[in-house]
């Protein structure tokens, strides 16, 4: 589990920093570039880092559902627990 969390941190700090990358060249092309091509490359940057930021949204999503698996499976096997021992409890002063 924590092998996975480490993996999708590093994969999101990858992400995140090709975004950086992208928006600190954004600015600077802006000089370099002539008007038509400073455009189709803006226009290029912004769909790429728009589709980095819907990447990094799902991760952050699959992340939590992943979290609210595991504390609902420690809540079940603690009710089952309960419940047994109950029974048992039950069974034994009767």
């Amino acid at each position: 589990m924590k092998m996975e969390d480490e993996a999708r941190k590093s994969q999101t700090a990858i992400r995140c920093a090709k975004a950086a990358i992208l928006l600190s060249s954004l600015s600077n092309r802006n000089m370099k570039a002539t008007i038509d091509n400073e455009d189709e490359e803006k226009e290029m940057m912004k769909m790429e880092i728009a589709g980095l930021q819907l990447v990094l949204v799902r991760e952050r999503m699959k992340s939590k559902k992943i979290e609210l698996c595991g504390l609902m499976e420690v809540v079940l096997e603690d009710s089952i627990i309960s419940k047994l021992c109950i029974l048992y409890l039950c069974f034994e002063f009767q």
